[in-house]
């Protein structure tokens, strides 16, 4: 790959992650965080796919990777799915077996019932959804810990990995692991189709009782109800303002 013109510098290093070999690890710091950094080299053709960026915080586990898209920007955006379902598979691994993962549409990510985290898609600005983007970024955080938020009574819809008895200083292995399974994820992509892949995330989504979705081409949900009722749950919005995210703080919301 093409190494970023700061990469000696405090704000960007080289990350101590062992990955696979499709990726290159970097630890970014700064307020332009995982995600910033992971776009903006990736818009000044700095950084290949497969660059991934964790940032080393206590209280959030921040990460971000440069995608390559092969089609068009309304299509391409379903790699969204892949990445949440990476992430999902990564909390699995740590978390206690009994305890589900789960999606509320479309971004956030929950565990045993509470916001735990979630994910964001970026894309060049400008770019046409006819077009195909020369990048996308997949970010995602996660609460790591909650002893600087207060009494945990007040923040009842949220946790953290220190709440739910996640190991100690997991960051680097989540990370690791993070790459393993969105490594696993685009290989069913491409052996099995996005319908096997959008189906994947869908598995994991909580949709009222008795109703049923499916995910067109574009990204988009349809929700059957238990009645028949249909329902059209679009996924763009979510992507620009997303909604697991203060944005008073930019970090996940309590």
């Amino acid at each position: 790959m093409t190494l970023p013109l700061d990469i000696g510098s405090p704000a960007l290093r080289p990350a101590p992650l062992v990955l696979p070999p499709a990726f290159t690890g970097l630890v970014a710091a700064g307020a332009l965080g995982a995600a910033g950094h992971a776009c903006r080299l990736a818009e000044a053709g700095e950084a290949d796919a497969g660059t991934l960026l964790m940032e080393e915080r206590d209280d959030v586990i921040a990460l971000a990777v440069v995608l390559a898209p092969t089609e068009a920007l309304a299509t391409a955006r379903r790699a969204f799915f892949v990445g949440m379902q990476a992430l999902a598979d990564t909390v699995g691994t740590f978390g206690p077996p009994e305890i589900p993962v789960t999606f509320l549409w479309p971004d956030t990510l929950t565990f045993n019932g509470a916001r735990l985290g979630g994910g964001i898609l970026h894309w060049p600005q400008g770019c046409a959804e006819t077009e195909t983007p020369d990048w996308l970024v997949f970010s995602a955080m996660l609460i790591a810990s909650k002893r600087d938020a207060g009494d945990p009574g007040l923040t009842p819809d949220s946790t953290s990995l220190e709440e739910e008895g996640f190991p100690a200083d997991l960051r680097e292995a989540l990370v690791e692991s993070f790459a393993r399974h969105l490594t696993k994820a685009f290989e069913i992509w491409s052996e099995d189709g996005a319908a096997r892949s959008t189906g994947r995330y869908l598995a994991r989504l909580a949709l009222p009782p008795g109703a049923r979705a499916t995910i067109d081409p574009e990204g988009d949900a349809r929700l059957v109800h238990a009645d028949g009722r249909g329902e059209s749950l679009p996924l763009l919005p979510a992507l620009v303002t997303p909604t697991w995210r203060d944005p008073a703080t930019g970090m996940v919301r309590l």
